[in-house]
């Protein structure tokens, strides 16, 4: 199994009081699943995407990526987990605007000190893979809301990670473009990625194959699509 959660809490200490922002979660990922997590604001949706990827730690229960206890990592250990086995694709795209389309999605592989010929090849192999060889030389502002979301994903897949983490990918674009996105993760998916999906809108999370839904921090239903 990729990812196993088991009795997982999450607790937040605001002011005086404690606030549980998930409960009793109980979830098991397979390789190659898409599976979309669904829930209204003030759910636990972004907390759960949170320790899926390694952003935060859980309060209580056991968290297993590939068989590894993540709870017992230290910092180095869970920024080098995050590298090699997770890409995240946020609402917000989050490019450094100052830098083209390649010098984006190579970003990651300069920090994990990849070498230099290898660093171009896999670019332009990512960059054709999202549909966006011919804009590589463009900065950010250069591109549409879609293009930059394109970049966004090329970046995430860029070291080859386990799990595409995706948190309201669609927020920030028209339907039809939105549509394009859902696309490119179903092809991704096709092509043996392991995608999960944070969002709140139903038409999105029924590309997924499986919609886990959250209710005040806890599992309300796990269905197929």
């Amino acid at each position: 199994m990729l990812i196993e959660l088991q009795d997982i809490a999450k607790t937040y200490e605001v002011g005086t009081q404690e606030v549980h922002a998930l409960r009793d979660i109980d979830l098991e990922v397979g390789e190659t699943e898409y599976l979309a997590i669904m829930g209204p604001s003030g759910s636990g949706k972004s907390t759960l995407m949170n320790i899926i990827g390694c952003l935060d730690t859980p309060s209580e229960g056991s968290y297993r990526l590939k068989d590894i206890e993540v709870a017992s990592l230290d910092d180095d250990e869970l920024a080098e987990i995050r590298s090699a086995e997770i890409g995240f694709v946020f609402q917000t795209f989050n490019l450094l605007p100052r830098m083209t389309a390649f010098q984006n999605v190579e970003l990651p592989l300069i920090y994990g000190r990849s070498p230099r010929g290898e660093r171009a090849d896999r670019v332009w192999e990512t960059m054709e893979a999202v549909g966006l060889k011919e804009r590589a030389h463009h900065r950010p502002n250069e591109l549409s809301g879609g293009q930059r979301q394109r970049v966004a994903i090329a970046r995430a897949l860029i070291n080859r990670p386990s799990i595409i983490l995706a948190d309201e990918p669609t927020g920030n674009l028209d339907s039809s473009t939105g549509e394009e996105i859902m696309q490119i993760f179903r092809e991704l998916n096709n092509a043996g990625n392991t995608i999960i999906l944070v969002t709140h809108e139903q038409y999105i999370a029924e590309h997924a194959a499986r919609i886990v839904k959250l209710l005040d921090g806890k599992i309300a239903s796990d269905a197929p699509s």
